[in-house]
């Protein structure tokens, strides 16, 4: 999407489906955005669910739901990015993304995910950096 003029757009008040709408021109999509620094036997494992993120959380895990958003965004840390239709996603949990099964919805690459200090968790089972970038990479 970077760079195909599209304007792009933060919903006004909080919406847990989805980061951000687009106007394409025919229609207006929602879009869940995902960053991922997780790299491991030449793939970029992204946690696509959501598992809390603050104090509060009451051990659900919210999985992603491709009747909640139209397309999924992924920049990963070497800059590498996706767009991804919702008829497209093969996990609710996570995706394994630079191998063939996505190929074909990979776009231009931008620019890489600064080195940042790692995120704590709480969760044992956490996979790696994932961070929703919020409309910066679009």
């Amino acid at each position: 999407m970077g760079g195909q003029g599209y304007p792009v757009f933060k919903p006004l008040f909080h919406s847990p489906h989805y980061d951000l709408v687009a106007d394409l021109g025919s229609r207006l999509v929602r879009i869940e955005v995902k960053t991922c620094t997780l790299f491991q036997k030449r793939r970029w494992d992204v946690t696509v669910c959501t598992r809390g993120g603050n104090q509060s959380w009451n051990g659900l895990t919210k999985e992603l739901d491709p009747e909640h958003c139209d397309y999924l965004f992924v920049l990963v840390g070497d800059g590498r990015r996706w767009f991804i239709p919702s008829t497209h996603f093969g996990g609710r949990h996570g995706l394994r993304l630079g191998g063939p099964k996505y190929a074909e919805f990979e776009v231009e690459r931008g620019d890489p995910i600064p080195a940042a200090a790692p995120l704590q968790s709480a969760s044992p089972t956490a996979r790696g950096d994932v961070r929703a970038a919020k409309g910066g990479a679009l």
